[in-house]
């Protein structure tokens, strides 16, 4: 028997929350300290101030990008972009990623520079902007907690304003430091250490926003247990040309094919499909074929 035409299973229910409000704060939060940190970090001639307001900088160039994102991805599905823009989000952290490295790149060059041409630091005022710093990175990440969970856009800005804070905390102690010591080696020391954290963090918000970008299956979803759970529903005999892929930054897509004797009645079956697929990997937008054979020439299997 051929193919039957391909059942959609949708669940819309999963829709992303509301940020704009967390994102307006902490850009204006953000942007008037890295303003304070230019302008003191110029006047106490520290480097590692001026590092920390290069960080804050390109986290205030990411959190714009992801609210804009986020605006793109709420625009409705059209005959050109069938999904929407749904994807935005995920270019947005790429983007993001790479304005890292960029002022990874900045901060280490002129960091060393200053190890072979060292400049007296004042402390005190290192200290002090840089414990306002804890304060405003560390309020901005509170806004963006509540979603960290769901959405990797907004975790991205948790992780980079909670990350920002960690880094104040390290400033903090090289300006205590240099007050104690007098060593101002220890500045554009804190600096490296600040790019190293930077670096790290970095990485890693590059490899997950390019797997998004390539289809790769999403992080906490494993295609061996989907394609057995679908295998394990009453009805089904067998499951093949499984495909997951992020649809978005908090929607998931599958397709598959499904063999099985019922494919004259399938609509129990697909709905058990769904609701499974929803309740166990929060999978919204599946699109189910249903065959009573698995064809000789689907080649392209899970």
């Amino acid at each position: 028997m051929a193919d039957r035409p391909h059942t959609h299973a949708h669940d819309h229910a999963h829709a992303p929350v509301d940020f704009g409000r967390a994102f307006a704060i902490g850009i204006a939060l953000n942007v008037g300290f890295v303003l304070v940190e230019v302008i003191f970090g110029f006047l106490a001639n520290s480097m590692s101030l001026l590092a920390d307001a290069g960080h804050n900088l390109s986290d205030v160039i990411g959190l714009v990008l992801a609210w804009a994102a986020a605006m793109m991805a709420k625009r409705a599905a059209s005959p050109r972009f069938t999904y929407g823009l749904k994807k935005a989000p995920i270019l947005a952290a790429l983007g993001n990623a790479l304005l890292l490295l960029i002022a990874v790149g900045a901060i280490g060059a002129e960091a060393v520079r200053r190890f072979w041409h060292p400049s007296v630091t004042e402390g005190g005022t290192v200290t002090i902007v840089a414990a306002a710093g804890i304060l405003v990175n560390g309020a901005t990440a509170l806004l963006f907690a509540r979603g960290s969970r769901r959405d990797i856009n907004v975790r991205g800005a948790y992780f980079h304003m909670a990350a920002d804070a960690l880094v104040s905390i390290a400033v903090v102690i090289a300006g205590l430091a240099i007050m104690a010591t007098g060593l101002d080696w220890i500045d554009p020391a804190m600096s490296l250490a600040v790019a190293v954290v930077i670096l790290w963090g970095g990485i890693g918000l590059l490899k997950e926003s390019v797997w998004m970008s390539l289809a790769g299956v999403p992080s906490g979803i494993d295609a061996g247990e989907v394609e057995t759970a679908l295998a394990q529903i009453e009805g089904v005999d067998g499951v093949h040309d499984l495909h997951i892929w992020p649809l978005s930054t908090t929607e998931t897509a599958l397709t598959a094919h499904v063999v099985t004797a019922q494919a004259d009645y399938p609509d129990a079956l697909l709905e058990s499909a769904r609701s499974m697929l929803h309740e166990r990997f929060r999978i919204e937008h599946c699109t189910i074929q249903v065959e009573r054979h698995h064809s000789p020439h689907h080649n392209d299997c899970c």
